[in-house]
């Protein structure tokens, strides 16, 4: 499967897949709501430390609880294509709880960064 934004349910078959491959997958997450500097210096760091990198994001909703209602200032389809254009990012899912608890549970990623 190519890369890009997939649910989590679609991103637990391409887990299993890279699984069966021998591919070492590497995890990390957040709000990514305003992206810089040490945002991309993490995510490209993160990527080195194995074959896949899977960033999940809070979504609109989830943002909300934990910054404040004038958050997010960039939707979570935009901070998902952004994520995205960067090279060594190769998938991206949107959770809706607080934490990113349930999707490391499920997808269970060799590499946890963050």
């Amino acid at each position: 499967m190519s890369r890009g934004l997939l649910k989590l349910e679609d991103l637990k078959r391409v887990r299993d897949s890279l699984r069966q491959e021998g591919k070492k997958v590497v995890f990390t997450n957040g709000c990514f709501d305003i992206l810089h500097r040490g945002h991309v210096e993490l995510l490209h760091k993160a990527s080195q430390l194995g074959d896949v990198l899977i960033v999940a994001i809070n979504s609109d909703a989830s943002v909300r609880r934990i910054k404040g209602e004038r958050r997010p200032i960039v939707s979570e389809k935009d901070r998902a294509a952004i994520l995205l254009s960067l090279r060594f990012v190769d998938y991206v899912t949107i959770f809706e709880e607080d934490t990113p608890q349930s999707v490391i549970q499920t997808l269970v990623p060799d590499v946890l960064v963050k």
